[in-house]
């Protein structure tokens, strides 16, 4: 990454309630992911700041969470999404993303081997991806192509993928899951960290407070449901994979051991309180 390309990018809008960064451009008047009533416009009014302004003011905090590394911002910014780094033969894959990079946090990334990939699950964790990709030196971005449209830059560096899966690595998948984006993904790695393997499926699967019970919405923050022809369509592309561990897109959110199991079991729920 240049410094040039770097300094540029630190200083593009990134909206504060979304966290959402917009290259390209010097100044936008509003956000289109938070107009969209999936997201929100903050209560005091669209207000924007940059990624240079968050790395000052925000740590990148790492984490061993039950085998996989993960990072958020501290203390907590726009919607607080963390992102995993997942371990391969030839680096690492960077699954999901924050709205701002730091010299802290790219300096270790490099010291675990550097990142092969970057693969996100919806519109809403897009973040800073163009800034991530270049600071790890210009890798791949994975987007499911239903998706495209809520991208507002040209890049070299972006993949957009079709289809049900798409193999990333030998033991990494990118899986459809649409419903609460209609290109929603998911990230299945077969043999890890455990043996059974585990799924991160973004805001697709939501993991509720008891860690027990998951949900399935179009919107949460405006609190609109999955509808029962989109919870029946998630549910089929859902059932093929096999997977031991879940990992949700908070601090903090994860089912280990018995996931499979307990996502089934929460379709169920779900459908019969869509019933009444």
């Amino acid at each position: 990454m240049t410094e040039i390309n770097k300094l540029a990018l630190s200083r593009v809008p990134v909206c504060v309630t979304c966290g959402t960064q917009y290259p390209g451009v010097e100044h936008r008047d509003d956000c289109p992911v938070c107009r969209d009533e999936r997201q929100f416009v903050g209560w005091d009014g669209q207000r924007w700041t940059t990624s240079a302004e968050v790395a000052a003011s925000h740590e990148i905090r790492f984490e061993d969470v039950a085998g996989v590394t993960t990072l958020w911002l501290v203390p907590r910014f726009a919607i607080g999404q963390r992102a995993f780094l997942i371990p391969q033969a030839d680096g690492l894959v960077m699954w999901e993303c924050l709205p701002t990079v730091t010299d802290a946090a790219v300096e270790r990334i490099a010291g675990m081997g550097g990142v092969q990939a970057i693969a996100i699950s919806h519109p809403h964790f897009y973040s800073a991806m163009l800034e991530w990709s270049e600071a790890l030196g210009g890798v791949p971005i994975y987007l499911h192509e239903a998706d495209e449209e809520w991208v507002t830059f040209d890049s070299p560096f972006l993949r957009f993928w079709s289809g049900d899966r798409f193999q990333l690595t030998d033991a990494v998948d990118l899986v459809h899951l649409p419903g609460h984006f209609e290109g929603s993904t998911g990230l299945l790695w077969k043999n890890g960290p455990r043996p059974g393997g585990s799924l991160f499926p973004g805001d697709a699967i939501q993991i509720g407070m008891d860690r027990r019970i998951a949900s399935f919405m179009y919107s949460y923050p405006n609190a609109i449901p999955l509808g029962r022809k989109s919870l029946t369509r998630l549910k089929a592309k859902v059932d093929p994979l096999e997977f031991k561990d879940l990992y949700g897109s908070f601090e903090g959110k994860q089912m280990i051991g018995d996931a499979k199991a307990l996502v089934e079991a929460s379709f169920v729920r779900y459908k019969a309180a869509l019933e009444g």
